[in-house]
């Protein structure tokens, strides 16, 4: 160990001594040959200090004699970090940069930083193809966690990631919707952050690689060839924005984190409380019945989610994207919601955003221009909500927008965070989203992992997902309980198991087709009947609808919630 120990401490030394182990501040020594180019542009590079145990590399594409902007998507919570400790451009000389508690090996030839502690431990080591502009790591030896909601779980080592988001990411079934964040904490004491550009990773190697890649290519529609990425590689290649952040405490680590896409807001108690999700409607009485039974049974619950029609024959609405009351359940909708606030619940309404819209811009408290869609500016978008919150509306479910580009989806997040205390200043908004980014924890939103299937298999994978979740800065998340979409293996037993998962969670909801079996008594009251049982496209044994067993252990959990 010890012969190990110094051959590598003297490989480091001369390594160090050909680029001329010094600090920035202390002199230079063996030059590049040629200027510093990356796909092939002239590239300008800057290594910033944004705390002690965090600093900022960018490689910025020099435009007119100066570095370009770094493009501001919305999910840092601050753009600047104070001047840089060193830049590099034109001819560089390999040096070593002292940032906080941290010392960054700089080399032009390759173009590499090597990061170590003030002791001298190595930490990571990344590379940046000057072709490719491909950014390379080490894999390490122990997991690589965090990178956002869904894929291939727990450890990301070993696995290809498309980062691609929505229903479509991978494997929706047993997976969920995939959310991705390019946010990577190494266990073996780093973390990373890309926030530019977009792009895939591969961790399939001992060395991990970050290709970047078009953020959006449109399609050319159905049977038409996948569409090629531009020939010039450096219109979505540059720049390169990266953080790194080095600790072996996972507190400072996440810390760090907060530090640069910020701290969660606190949503309003009740939404830790139990929440009941609802699908095809029958009528006002049955809409009324349901929630008096919650409280003749002494089950807890907080609060009624209603999803809109064109997902079910009869929601709350006229159709999707539509705010009009469908009459046939809410005929008198404030007096309904006047009598769930007097029993104690809140209300929530589903909202389909507009398919095929990508973009998204400015904010709830912006002017209002009529010439645009509405649903393209958050304050023209809020006016339709308007009436019907003031029927009593509580919060709201944001469906759909998977085709959003990223900071357009943090857009959205922030308009039901913000939009809604323009109206009640006095109240903690409360919305649950389909899809965000990094930072949406500023917007107190509330996540789920999407339409996933009722299997033994998808509820285990739940559980990696929901803590690279958290990991990922994202604390207010859950799933539909019992699995959205039935299959065969939907049981008493698998609800029952989910809803014990779902009281640790922070999203605690239950929903899916046929709904009527999500209900904490609903596998004891018999088969359901009409539009509901037309979305069970399976055989449910007999027997399973008087299980009388399910509905005193949701109880149970329930109550244990409520504790918490």
């Amino acid at each position: 160990m010890r012969t190990e120990s110094f051959l590598s401490r003297r490989r480091m030394v001369q390594s160090l001594g050909a680029a001329g182990a010094a600090l920035v501040t202390g002199g230079a020594a063996q030059a590049a040959e040629t200027g510093l180019r990356v796909a092939g542009q002239e590239v300008e590079i800057a290594l910033t200090s944004v705390s002690p145990h965090t600093f900022r590399l960018t490689v910025a594409p020099v435009v007119n004699g100066k570095p370009g902007e770094i493009p501001d998507d919305g999910t840092l919570l601050q753009t600047a970090f104070g001047a840089p400790a060193a830049r590099f451009h034109g001819v560089a000389r390999a040096q070593i940069v002292k940032l906080g508690d941290l010392r960054v090996a700089f080399t032009p030839d390759p173009l590499a930083f090597a990061m170590e502690t003030s002791k001298g431990e190595k930490i990571q080591h990344v590379r940046i193809d000057p072709q490719t502009a491909v950014v390379s790591f080490s894999s390490g030896t122990s997991p690589i966690l965090g990178l956002g909601e869904g894929g291939p779980q727990f450890d990301r080592r070993g696995n290809p990631e498309r980062m691609a988001s929505g229903s479509g990411g991978y494997n929706l079934r047993t997976f969920g919707s995939r959310v991705p964040v390019p946010w990577l904490i190494g266990t073996g004491g780093w973390a990373m952050y890309i926030h530019q550009p977009f792009g895939r990773f591969d961790f399939t190697g001992d060395e991990s690689r970050f290709q970047p890649a078009p953020a959006f290519l449109p399609g050319g529609g159905r049977g038409a060839p996948p569409p090629q990425p531009p020939a010039d590689i450096s219109t979505f290649s540059l720049p390169i924005d990266l953080f790194f952040v080095a600790s072996r405490q996972p507190a400072v680590i996440m810390a760090e984190w907060a530090r640069l896409t910020g701290r969660p807001e606190l949503p309003a108690l009740w939404t830790f409380g139990y929440q009941q999700s609802h699908r095809t409607l029958a009528s006002r009485d049955q809409i009324l019945q349901e929630a008096k039974t919650f409280r003749e049974k002494k089950l807890p619950c907080d609060a009624m989610i209603y999803l809109g029609t064109g997902f079910c024959p009869s929601g709350w609405n006229t159709n999707n994207g539509e705010f009009g009351f469908n009459q046939k359940v809410f005929p008198d909708p404030q007096a309904i919601f006047d009598q769930f606030h007097q029993d104690h619940f809140k209300v929530v309404l589903h909202v389909a955003y507009p398919t095929g819209i990508r973009e998204m811009h400015g904010a709830a408290k912006d002017a209002c221009d009529p010439q645009q869609r509405a649903e393209l500016q958050p304050s023209c978008y809020w006016d339709m909500h308007r009436p019907v919150l003031a029927t009593g509306v509580d919060g709201w479910w944001p469906d759909e927008g998977d085709a959003l580009n990223l900071p357009s989806r943090l857009v959205r997040n922030r308009l039901y965070w913000e939009a809604p205390q323009i109206d009640h200043p006095d109240q903690r908004p409360y919305a649950l989203h389909r899809n965000g980014a990094a930072g949406m924890q500023r917007y107190a939103s509330f996540l789920w992992s999407g339409d996933v299937s009722s299997l033994w298999e998808t509820l285990r994978n739940q559980v990696p997902i929901g803590i690279n979740t958290g990991l990922t800065g994202i604390p207010y998340w859950g799933t539909d309980i019992g699995g959205f979409v039935p299959t065969a293996e939907l049981s008493g037993e698998l609800y029952v198991r989910w809803f014990q998962f779902g009281a640790f969670c922070t999203l605690f909801r239950s929903h899916g087709r046929v709904w009527t079996l999500r209900l904490p008594w609903g596998w004891n009251q018999g088969a359901p009947s009409g539009d509901v049982a037309n979305e069970t496209r399976f055989t449910i044994p007999d027997a399973e609808y008087h299980n009388a067993a399910v509905e005193p252990i949701c109880k149970q959990y329930l109550e244990l919630r409520y504790r918490m």
